[in-house]
């Protein structure tokens, strides 16, 4: 599937930019780029398109720019195709950013050009970048929406330091859990966090990820992902799945068991987290994306977090109307009552096929 796309006139010529995409012997050379170029982030790295393929069978196009031999600018697209949701094509669904990351100023224009051949072939609503900072702002062919926001964090080495960071509020709730004996233990299996993450998002009404997505992202990221459960005399209370990139920490996926309203499970989860983290030289805590107005914004801000709006951007393609799959879309409120309602084994059942299409 992956071959040579397209050339810049004269490639052979020495610094001439040429078009690939992205094959599987070019992964070491792709991660290589990734984590040497400041703007590239944890979600362009080379094994989201092994997930994305093998879990939900969509079609990538991890497009690289190179220059004498060199990758000096990246842009991974995937399309989603759904009768209920739409049909996109998007840097990076599954994932909170993407987008084109460059070295060579040059290589951007050829990026966004291919990105935009593609949508235009495959007829997609519409062509989505995840960015951090907006990178076609002024332009009238793209528009931005502001819903979600990041949070980020500089952490200490220095767990007293860290902990007098947390709002007083907050840091009671940490100490909570810590007099009541929680302690954290690391899985290398996704067992014990696929019941707590598939509980909560229950308990929320949101569809749950299939337990195979979770197994392959520990397998494609191996070390670099990190399964941490915390316990109460070997009792389940929650669970957390993050990602160690460069000097920040993300946990990404997470959720509690009920009892972990009462004994401050999610507090101390974090906290331990944070805590290990910083030990394993960490200092950038990034607490990951969380949609205005949900309780995840209030509890991330309660931590003593500021909100930064991503600046997620859209090139309208097939469609008149930017996209709003979203939980806090009105029309989506009785099916979240309904969801919250089924038997958890129905639900976990019924999701996968739900949210493969969502992104």
């Amino acid at each position: 599937m992956n071959t040579l796309v397209d050339s810049a006139p004269g490639a052979a010529a020495a610094g001439a930019l040429s078009l690939h995409l992205l094959q599987p012997s070019d992964y070491t050379r792709w991660d290589a780029f990734v984590q040497l170029t400041p703007d590239a982030t944890f979600f362009h790295k080379a094994g989201w398109q092994t997930i994305i393929e093998r879990v939900y069978g969509h079609k990538t196009w991890f497009y690289f720019v190179e220059q004498d031999g060199r990758i000096v600018g990246i842009l991974p697209l995937a399309q989603v195709k759904s009768r209920l949701f739409g049909h996109s094509l998007g840097s990076l669904p599954f994932c909170v950013l993407g987008g084109v990351v460059a070295s060579v100023d040059a290589a951007r224009p050829l990026l966004d050009a291919a990105a935009d051949k593609l949508a235009r072939e495959l007829n997609v609503g519409h062509l989505e970048y995840r960015n951090l900072v907006a990178a076609h702002e002024g332009d009238p062919a793209w528009h931005q929406k502001e819903l979600y926001v990041t949070f980020r964090k500089e952490i200490s080495g220095d767990d007293e330091e860290n902990m007098n960071a947390i709002p007083r509020k907050q840091r009671a709730m940490v100490r909570k859990g810590i007099k009541l004996g929680l302690t954290a233990e690391i899985d290398q299996t996704i067992e014990r966090f696929f019941i707590c993450y598939a509980t909560s998002v229950h308990r929320l009404g949101t569809p749950v990820f299939p337990k195979s997505y979770f197994k392959v992202i520990k397998e494609v990221f191996g070390d670099d992902c990190e399964i941490r459960v915390i316990v109460k005399d070997h009792a389940l209370i929650a669970a957390v799945m993050s990602f160690y990139w460069r000097d920040e920490v993300l946990p990404y996926y997470g959720g509690g068991m009920p009892a972990a309203r009462d004994v401050a499970g999610n507090d101390f989860m974090y906290w331990n987290l944070m805590q290990a983290a910083a030990l394993r030289g960490a200092r950038i805590f990034d607490f990951g994306r969380s949609k205005l107005g949900t309780g995840a914004f209030d509890f991330k801000k309660n931590w003593g977090f500021s909100p930064t709006p991503l600046a997620y951007e859209y090139k309208l393609i097939a469609s008149t109307e930017l996209p709003d799959n979203n939980p806090l879309n009105p029309k989506y409120q009785l099916f979240i009552k309904m969801w919250k309602k089924m038997p958890i084994g129905l639900a976990n059942f019924l999701g996968p096929y739900i949210v493969r299409s969502l992104g």
